[in-house]
Formats: structure tokens, sequence, C-alpha cells
């Protein structure tokens, strides 16, 4: 929803500002628009484009890494969920407890990021401080194995709980941190206004003129909108997809 607006208001903006240079091509006195003018005001605004250019291409690039790595990072903490899952399972019955207690903590989590699909029964709100995670790991810890098989696996899901709390705090920060920077994102428009303005100056108004400069400010509005989709990894229309936490409840405690 948000991406949608900003790509309205860029739209909005870009075509204002190529009718108010057809407006200024009106009033403009004659030797303001004279070929040396107009050379001139083509060369800055080549400059403008170029730097609007490298800017856009920039925060796409960065935005698509920002996306992709918390994807990659969700992946790995799925995996190490079904691992936790199993090695407990290996453990033998005394586990059980904690394997219920994976289920309904990876049920909430899930809830709290995909809150438009259906998990189950609603799971009460969780502590957002990793509270939760203190107390699997206090469970693993407490439990008492009997012979080396069950300290191995006792380890090494002690291992996988903490993993997986790093892993937690390392999504929360990029979903958190990676906000695209307002001020960067009025710049960029202002400059893509300018740009259109000096368009509108070069050419008398026409429909042709009109729907050209209508796809090229869609163009630079859909740019912005995969910008803030990317941006938001768990919500838009572009984000995480949630079958592979499907497939991991399809797994866990059973």
């Amino acid at each position: 929803m948000v991406a949608s607006a900003i790509a309205l208001i860029v739209v909005g903006c870009l075509m204002a500002g190529a009718f108010v240079g057809m407006a200024l091509r009106r009033v403009l006195p004659r030797e303001h628009l004279s070929q040396d003018t107009i050379d001139v005001i083509k060369l800055a605004t080549g400059l403008m484009a170029t730097l609007a250019a490298l800017v856009l291409g920039l925060l796409i690039s960065s935005a698509s890494t920002a996306h992709n790595t918390v994807k990659s990072e969700y992946v790995q903490s799925l995996a190490s969920i079904v691992l936790l899952d199993r090695y407990l399972a290996a453990y033998g019955a005394d586990a059980q407890d904690t394997r219920i207690l994976i289920r309904h903590m990876t049920v909430r989590r899930f809830q709290a990021r995909w809150p438009d699909d259906d998990f189950g029964p609603q799971e009460p709100t969780g502590s957002a401080n990793g509270s939760d995670l203190v107390d699997l790991e206090q469970r693993i810890i407490r439990l008492q194995p009997r012979d080396d098989s069950q300290k191995w696996f006792q380890s090494q899901a002690l291992q996988l709980a903490n993993g997986l709390a790093e892993v937690q705090w390392l999504v929360l920060n990029q979903v958190v941190g990676n906000n695209l920077p307002l001020p960067m994102l009025i710049v960029l428009v202002a400059w893509s206004t300018t740009i259109f303005i000096s368009f509108g100056l070069f050419v008398k108004p026409n429909p042709t003129i009109i729907f050209a400069l209508s796809i090229a400010a869609l163009a630079v509005a859909c740019a912005m909108f995969l910008i803030v989709e990317l941006d938001s990894p768990f919500t838009g229309l572009i984000k995480i997809s949630s079958a592979p936490a499907r497939a991991v409840l399809a797994i866990i405690g059973k």
C-alpha cells in the first residue's frame, strides 16, 4: 500500500513537472528559448539524468541485496528449526515437551510475520526481547542425558537454539534497519521532476508527447515502487513466501 502510494505521488510529481515546463514555454521570452539556451539546458538535464539513474540503480541494487539477505537468513532459520526438532526427537521422550514448545514458538512467529495467512489456532503474543528462545535453551540445558548419544543430541540442539537466537536478531535488524532514506527519495523525485520540466520546455504539447512522458513517468514510478517493496521483505507484493514456513510446520513436532 505504501509503495503504491509513493509510486502514484511520483507519477503526479513528474507529470506536473512536464506540464509546468509546457506552461513556461508559452510565457518565457523568445530569447530565453534560443538554440544556445536549449543546448545548455540539455547538458544540465543530461547531468541530472545521469546522477538520477546512478542513484536509482544503487537504491534498487541495495534494496534487492537486503531483501535477498533477509530471505536467506530466514530460510536458514527454518532449516535450523527442523534440524533442532529432529535432534530432540532423536534424544527421546524426555524432550517431547521441548518439541511442543518449539512448535508453539514457531507458529507464533509465523503468525506475526504473515498475519493474513492461516497457521492454525492463534497463539498468544510472545515477548519481543527473545525470552522465549532463552526459555528454550534453558529447557534443553535441563535435560538429563543418560548416555553419550543423548549428550551429543543435547549439545547439538543447544548450538542450534543459540544459532536461532542469533539469526532472529539478524533478521530483525535487517527488517528494521533497511528502511529507504526519506531525504534520498525526496532528492531523487526533485531531480526527476526537474528533468521533466526541461522536457516540457523543448516541445509543443500534443497527445504523442504527453503519452511518451506518461510512459517515462510510469517507468520511474515503477522503479520507486520496486525499491520500497523490496525494502519490506515480509509485506507487500514482493514479500517472502510463507510456503517454506508451512512446510516446516508439517514436519516439526511430529
